[in-house]
């Protein structure tokens, strides 16, 4: 007899439904046959995967959206203005509370893998301190990675060069620059060689905002690829954004991408901020907002979609819900196939996986330890279209979090 018996799940792209039986919090069986289970959950035909891995938001700024901090011209550089100010105040308790909020916003729907920027430009580290501090007390709940990102830049603010070094120190398990955001091309580059440097010397992963701009003149995401191959990092270097890319001809953009593909980049796009904050500039037709994430995956590159913030400066809108943003960049990519709604699945799932080291332990597999979320729908296409909460979060074979389906009772008949 099994600790836990999983009944009747589908599993993405199996036929079969299929009855799981856990161990000690591992997945002891996987199989067609009945099996019999001290605690049993029928999930009667609705969808089991594993867990979304959120590749690319922000918990420091979280949160943070109101009256006094609202973003009017919906830019990026207006966002940066008001975070500067706010950042000066911010506490740790403060960071940790919000912080927190948003975390079960995100286990709610099904993430429990999280990679988080927070900035460094802050003379006392205080969200570093107090995200660090909540990655160890969360560490039984969730998969939580820290990047050291610099907001102020690395060359145009040189404190954040001693500050990065400290977040590293510290336990910060990425680091990152903003290329595009220094004063020049020539800063820029100098400030990805100064963070692969770091990340070389103390074994960190680096994951880069780039190119993050309207602007066909942004080219940073060439030299990341190209620095990454020179410091042998293949497979262990992300991208996030890389709007730019959009905007060049198609001949670049297709030397670029060979490039991406040879380095082994990770390109993380952000379809909810990102689709809302670019080409507000531009003139009419107005750009989508997004990377080519469809070329990109053409290309065999791992692509990963992300929610990015949630109530900031930066966006003053989202829940959590990382199928919001798959949502959205189905709809922006122009990948409303089957085939492609399955590597849009897969950019939230195990392309993920990959990018945060964790494929090994990540699936639905005997052996694996017994992580995963259950929907209430049936198949790949009504999760996206639907975008429901979890029925179940498991955790080592531990109900984590447990939502009644929403139930509409009709008073009257139509008919």
């Amino acid at each position: 007899m099994f600790e836990k018996v999983i009944k009747n799940a589908q599993l993405p792209f199996q036929k079969d439904l299929l009855n799981i039986g856990i161990i000690d919090g591992v997945i002891a069986s996987i199989s067609t046959e009945q099996l019999i289970g001290k605690e049993e959950f029928d999930l009667d035909g609705n969808l089991l995967m594993p867990p979304f891995i959120e590749m690319h938001t922000h918990l420091d700024t979280v949160l943070t959206a109101g009256e006094s901090t609202s973003n009017n011209s919906g830019t990026l550089s207006e966002a940066i203005e008001i975070w500067l100010k706010l950042k000066q105040s911010l506490r740790e308790d403060d960071v940790k509370k919000r912080a927190t909020a948003a975390i079960k916003m995100l286990m709610e729907y099904g993430v429990l893998h999280i990679r988080a920027a927070v900035d460094i430009s802050d003379p006392n580290l205080t969200a570093l301190t107090a995200l660090l501090d909540l990655k160890k007390q969360l560490q039984p709940f969730v998969d939580l990675q820290v990047i050291a990102f610099p907001q102020d830049g690395l060359i145009s603010c040189s404190a954040n060069r001693e500050r990065l070094i400290e977040a590293v120190k510290r336990g910060a398990d990425a680091v990152s620059a903003v290329p595009h955001l220094e004063y020049t091309r020539e800063d820029g580059v100098k400030s990805l060689e100064f963070a692969f440097s770091v990340a070389k010397e103390y074994g960190k992963d680096v994951h880069i905002f780039c190119d993050e701009t309207d602007d066909e003149h942004s080219r940073f995401l060439e030299v990341v690829a190209s620095i990454t191959i020179k410091e042998q990092m293949e497979g262990r270097v992300a991208a996030s954004h890389a709007n730019a890319l959009l905007y060049y001809s198609d001949a670049y953009a297709q030397k670029v991408m060979s490039l991406v593909k040879k380095a082994k980049l990770t390109i993380v796009c952000c379809p909810l901020i990102n689709s809302t904050m670019q080409a507000r500039m531009d003139a009419h037709p107005k750009g989508r907002g997004i990377t080519r994430i469809k070329e990109l995956t053409e290309e065999g590159i791992n692509v990963c979609i992300a929610h990015d913030d949630i109530q900031t400066p930066f966006y003053p809108f989202g829940n959590g819900n990382i199928l919001q943003a798959a949502h959205m960049a189905i709809h922006l990519a122009h990948m409303t196939g089957s085939e492609e709604l399955t590597h849009i699945y897969h950019m939230i799932t195990s392309n993920g996986a990959d990018a945060f080291s964790i494929k090994e332990t990540y699936g639905i597999k005997i052996g694996l330890p017994a992580t995963f979320v259950s929907f209430p729908v049936k198949n790949i296409r009504d999760l996206f279209f639907r975008q429901p909460k979890c029925r179940y979060v498991f955790k080592n074979g531990e109900v984590l979090i447990e939502t009644e389906p929403e139930k509409t009772k009709w008073t009257q008949s139509m008919i």
